[in-house]
């Protein structure tokens, strides 16, 4: 018997699943809430609670695979550790492109001579006293270091002096974005590295609470973590590389629905507390985004699924608009914790504070509102105001408590963007308990702060609402609609007969709209999805069936739809993919860009042959150390050549190497045969 442990750690639940392998069935799952000072605690509650539901021994799992959207939602909520870049042989002009400064959001910015020529020849010397000095005026202030070189791809050897450099001086981790790309555009790796080295810490503190629990409760199998494309990666090298568990959530929940519903075709939606994604399902197989993920506004060089995120969830903060005369909602990016939510821990605090509130017919810039900290989160390089909220912020308060003046309210914004406190208000979560969809949490302190939130007053002077109630179907109402928008964007993305046009523009489109709502008059349009969608998520069943309504397609809601990231995270395989460059700088000389530097040859054959050479070893290196048994290697050749006066002149060529293989597996030796993940199979449905 093979039984394998799932885990996904979301923004506000984390889920685990047993699933017996050989039956092809689920043996037990549940639900615990996300416990962001100490991860462990909510990983071991719903480990602990699946366990006992499925009624196998701790020391029976073989495999444990963990998903998570934490990293995806750091990114869309503009979250993460103080890192510095280090820019080898950039410009200003350089470092303007790619969405550079937004991603680093005033993190410094050490600029030094080197990097490489196209053809990886050094361009200038590298200048490591320049960098000893800036390193050393930093100090802790960051808590790591992305670098990146010019044409790094082209030739390493200077990212890697200044890995080596920083981590003598430091200690602290470093990336380098040759690591993270094969491709050219340096400052497209460079925000990619920057993102990396925002997330280690992040990503580290779960990998190292998973394994706390694990090894308290006895299961010694290995620890697996799905990457954003549903492939499996092992927790060590998680640690060097997390920006590849950006969609690892989403990918686990495509892998999840496919073998939830056996549906080749579909639209899958995820909505968790921070996001919505949204992905589609062809022959049974994700689409894989050539142009790398985009996340939270970010395009990075990370291959993942297909995926369109939105930052819409249960837990979205709810704003309210006062321009114009009626006034409106709109849900998102950022995540709250939902009022509700914040009095089953806080109950007293709560109800004064929200009776208080309600006691006055005039409604306060911060009522409604709470503050709490996040225990465990890094934090270094604050200034000084910064330091003086943190400081008054010891537990959980009412927000106006924390400020003094309207100048620290821009200093919390910079604690909530670190992840150091947490705001609390009005969610869609908070919505539904006071429709009677949701009982989870403290129903009354939801009614209570749905109803203080409708008091507040439109461009025209009048309340929003006329009480609870009636907010909070326009709260829920919004969610449909924006879930709705999210779902045609992604149709129309994938959609060949719209390519080149701009997806969100035809999802708002006046004709769209109307075509949704069966226009009927000298014209006649109708609209609708073509493909069914596949709602995932806890909360899906309390929104997505008036989505399906609004667009007119079948909806699919799976019996464990709110654990299928858990269940994709155990139903994925090992791969590892690498690419390198041959260029031709002059006719006759053929250059293969190596792991090691570039080398020239003078045959064609020979510069690709050595280059496969190379990516063999280092793919199926990659795929061992990834946790990957029963290797596959394929390789593929992407030759560019132009016609020159009759002539086929070759110019360069892409050489990929992907090694593939079933997860490691706990008592392998006792079964050396047992092909747990057949490669040739595809994923069986329940």
């Amino acid at each position: 018997m093979a039984y394998f442990l799932g885990v996904d750690t979301g923004g506000t639940y984390t889920d685990a699943v047993i699933l017996d392998e050989a039956a092809n069935r689920i043996l037990g799952k549940a639900k615990a809430l996300t416990t962001r000072h100490d991860l462990a605690v909510g990983i071991g509650g719903a480990v602990d609670a699946a366990l006992a539901a499925s009624g196998i021994a701790a020391a029976d799992v073989a495999l444990v695979s963990l998903s998570t959207t934490l990293a995806t939602n750091a990114l869309v909520e503009g979250q993460g550790g103080r890192v510095a870049l280090v820019a080898i042989g950039f410009d200003d002009d350089d470092l303007a492109r790619a969405g550079l400064a937004e991603a680093l959001k005033g993190d410094p910015v050490i600029r030094i001579t080197g990097g490489h020529s196209h053809a990886g020849l050094e361009a200038r010397p590298l200048d490591l006293t320049a960098l000893t000095a800036a390193v050393a005026e930093l100090g802790t202030s960051v808590m790591g270091y992305a670098v990146a070189g010019r044409f790094a791809t082209r030739n390493p050897a200077h990212e890697v002096a200044v890995r080596t450099a920083i981590r003598q001086a430091t200690g602290r981790p470093v990336t380098c974005s040759h690591e993270l790309s094969a491709q050219l555009n340096g400052p497209k790796r460079a925000l990619t590295a920057v993102l990396n080295a925002r997330l280690i810490g992040m990503i580290d503190r779960l990998v190292a609470a998973c394994e706390r629990h694990l090894a308290l409760v006895g299961i010694a199998a290995p620890l697996m973590v799905v990457r954003g494309d549903g492939a499996l990666i092992s927790a060590a090298m998680v640690r060097e590389r997390p920006i590849e568990t950006i969609l690892s959530g989403p990918a686990a929940s495509i892998v999840g629905a496919r073998w939830l519903t056996g549906a080749k075709d579909a639209l899958v939606s995820d909505i968790g507390g921070t996001t919505t994604d949204v992905a589609l399902l062809k022959d049974g197989l994700p689409e894989i985004d050539p142009q790398g993920a985009r996340v939270g506004g970010f395009r990075t060089m990370v291959e993942a699924v297909a995926m369109r995120t939105t930052g819409l969830g249960g837990d979205s903060e709810v704003h309210l608009l006062t321009e114009g005369l009626t006034g409106g909602l709109r849900l998102g990016p950022r995540r709250l914790i939902p009022v509700s939510l914040l009095a089953v821990d806080h109950g007293p605090m709560v109800h004064t504070a929200l009776d208080r509130w309600l006691s006055t017919e005039t409604a306060g810039e911060f009522d409604g509102r709470f503050v709490l900290p996040m225990a465990g989160a890094q934090a270094g390089g604050l200034t000084a105001r910064e330091e003086t909220v943190l400081a008054r912020i010891t537990t959980a308060m009412p927000l106006g408590q924390a400020l003094t003046s309207r100048l620290e309210a821009a200093a919390l914004e910079r604690l909530v963007a670190r992840g150091l406190v947490m705001i609390s208000g009005v969610t869609p979560s908070d919505a539904s308990h006071v429709l009677g969809r949701l009982q989870a949490w403290d129903g009354l302190a939801a009614e209570k702060a749905v109803r203080l939130l409708a008091r507040r007053r439109t461009g025209a002077g009048e309340r929003f609402a006329d009480g609870p109630e009636p907010l909070a179907r326009r709260i829920v109402d919004q969610v449909t609609q924006q879930t709705a928008d999210c779902l045609l964007e992604a149709a129309f993305a994938e959609d060949p007969g719209f390519a080149g046009e701009d997806p969100v523009t035809l999802a708002r489109h006046r004709l769209t709209t109307a075509g949704l709502h069966r226009h009927r008059g000298v014209v006649e349009l109708t609209a609708r999805l073509a493909v069914p969608v596949i709602g995932l998520g806890a909360s899906a069943p309390s929104y997505y069936g008036a989505v399906g309504e609004r667009l007119g397609c079948d909806m699919i809601l799976p019996e464990h739809a709110g654990v299928a990231n858990a269940i994709g995270a155990v139903a994925g395989q090992v791969s590892q993919r690498v690419s390198g460059l041959v260029t031709s700088p002059a006719q006759g000389r053929f250059v293969a860009h190596l792991p090691e530097g570039p080398r020239a040859w003078g045959d064609r054959d020979a510069a690709l042959d050595a280059m496969e050479t190379a990516l063999r070893a280092e793919a199926e290196a990659r795929a061992r150390l990834a946790g990957a048994m029963d290797l596959r290697i394929e390789a593929s050749r992407d030759l560019r050549e132009v016609d020159i006066e009759g002539q086929r002149m070759f110019v360069e060529a892409t050489v990929t190497v992907t090694a593939s293989g079933r997860p490691r597996v706990a008592r392998e030796a006792a079964d050396p045969a047992a092909a747990l993940f057949p490669l040739d199979a595809p994923t069986r449905p329940a």
